[in-house]
Order: structure tokens, then C-alpha cells, then sequence
């Protein structure tokens, strides 16, 4: 299992610091996030998974576990070295694709997936990419700072923060939100987790 380096993000300020958060002392759970415990276990059609701004996933690994092929996306060369390895210590690594790739400019196929993660990342034009990458009847996952988290991290930046009824309020024509709510609050500050359908 190799890693896919499309993008070619070399000097990006957040490759540098998330690779410096997982470079050496950094020990992995692979847990898997709830958000997406809680989708995998929805009846979705058939198709691949989808990790943005996956980090060292446990969730990319649950999926796969599951028999569902995953693309794997991180700015973060160094995560996606850890998740591989992980993998292959499973017998996940054929499949599970690992893609070094900026988001902001990363295009994955339209409805090309069954369902499409996002649990530590907000960007609204990632957002709406994200959701046309969803299949007919497959599911979308999403989990971000509020607004209000900026009161216990005054230094988190406002674009990396959802606005009060965001992402709901930014889904395509035609999703059904199966669940949105906020997380009760903590010394990182407020998060918001929605999942959503898409029609079939």
C-alpha cells in the first residue's frame, strides 16, 4: 500500500504543524470516532468510504474492517505513514488508500462515495464538495468547533469555526439531517456533530 502525493502541499504551514504533532512521542489510539461508528452502522449502499483530513484514523480502519474500501486524505504525510502502517498490521492495507492531498484543492468523484467523513476539519468549500462526493442514499458524517468554542480558545481561527446552524444549514437540496447537535463543552472548546442522508 502505497501513498498517493497528489496535491504536493511541501511547505504548507499545516502540513508542517500536524506533522510535528505526530512525528515522534505521538502515540495513536486508532480508535474509531463515534460519528462514524454510528454512520457505518446505518444500512448504506454499496461503495467506498471517504476520511477527510484523516489524521492517524481509527475510523478508516473500522471501515475497512467492515469489508468497505476507504480513501484516506491528510495534509499530514507522517499520519498517513502511521494509518498505513496500522493497516497493514491489520491486513487492511489493500484497502485502504492513502491520498496526501490539501483539501482545498483535493476533487474526489461526484456521488463516488457511500459515505464521506469529516470529524476534525471545517471549511465550507470543502463542505459542499464533500457532500456532492456522496452516493443516493449514502451518508455524510461531520464534526467541527462552534462558534463559541473561540471562548475558551480565543487563538482559534473564526474559518475553522461553524456558525450557529452550519453545516445543516450549508447541505445540497434534498438531504435529510438524521441527527445535529452540539457536544457538550470542554477545555478544547464546543463541537458540533451532524449526519446526514442523501436521497436515493
Amino acid at each position: 500500500m502505497g501513498r498517493d502525493d497528489q496535491a504536493g502541499p511541501a511547505g504548507h504551514p499545516d502540513q508542517a504543524r500536524w506533522n510535528a504533532r505526530y512525528g515522534q512521542g505521538f502515540e495513536a489510539t486508532f480508535e474509531p470516532h463515534p460519528l462514524a461508528v454510528l454512520a457505518l452502522s446505518l444500512p448504506l449502499p454499496d461503495g467506498p468510504v471517504a476520511d477527510l483530513a484523516c489524521g492517524p484514523s481509527g475510523s478508516a480502519l473500522l471501515a475497512a474492517a467492515a469489508g468497505r474500501r476507504v480513501t484516506a486524505v491528510d495534509i499530514s504525510e507522517v499520519a498517513l505513514d502511521l494509518l498505513g502502517e496500522q493497516a497493514r498490521r491489520r491486513g487492511l492495507g489493500h484497502l485502504i488508500r492513502l491520498v496526501h492531498a490539501d483539501l482545498a484543492t483535493w476533487r474526489p468523484l461526484p456521488g463516488g462515495y457511500a459515505l464521506v467523513l469529516g470529524t476534525g476539519y471545517w471549511d465550507r468549500a470543502v463542505f459542499a464538495v464533500a457532500a456532492d462526493a456522496v452516493a443516493p442514499r449514502g451518508a455524510l458524517g461531520w464534526e467541527a468547533f462552534t462558534a463559541d468554542a473561540r471562548n475558551s480558545r480565543p487563538a482559534l481561527c473564526p474559518d475553522w469555526c461553524l456558525e450557529p446552524g452550519e453545516p445543516a444549514s450549508l447541505l445540497p437540496a434534498g438531504f435529510a439531517v438524521l441527527g445535529q447537535h452540539d457536544l457538550p463543552g470542554s477545555e478544547r472548546g464546543t463541537r458540533r456533530r451532524l449526519l446526514a442522508r442523501r436521497p436515493g
